[in-house]
């Protein structure tokens, strides 16, 4: 085969892949064979992932002067939470203080997490609390 008709072959299939790329931008791909399984029924969402977005709603647009308060009553204790652990989304580990500044933790199912959570303005020479909000790291797959 001569270096000319080597050069026609390829500029040949540059064409029709360039061709077949332009129809199938304007057609879009084919549709999806129905399959034999019944779709599967639709994932709801976890009640504690909402409730974390929930927060994180209130918690992102604060100004400077302002904090978000997330109060947790278990019986007579109330617990200002200022940390929440989150070792799975059903299960919520609440850390912060309670009204006599005793440190202290709560431990509690996802889907009976109570939470108040109210919006104040800090004192002038007072240095906001933001609410933090902590997952595991992920294990190593070789570990």
């Amino acid at each position: 085969m001569s270096l000319g008709n080597i050069g026609k072959v390829l500029a040949g299939q540059a064409f029709e892949a360039t061709k077949k790329n332009m129809i199938d931008a304007v057609v879009g791909p084919e549709p999806a064979k129905p399959s034999d399984k019944p779709a599967a029924p639709p994932v709801p969402e976890s009640i504690g992932g909402l409730i974390l977005g929930q927060i994180q709603a209130m918690q992102r647009p604060l100004k400077d002067d302002q904090e978000l308060h997330v109060l947790y009553h278990t019986g007579g204790e109330t617990l200002r939470v200022t940390e929440i652990f989150v070792p799975n989304i059903q299960l919520f580990v609440l850390a912060g203080q309670d009204g006599n500044g005793n440190i202290m933790r709560a431990i509690v199912p996802a889907e009976h997490a109570r939470l108040v959570c109210k919006i104040m303005k800090v004192a002038t020479d007072a240095h906001p609390i933001r609410l933090s909000i902590l997952s595991p790291r992920p294990k190593p797959e070789n570990a």
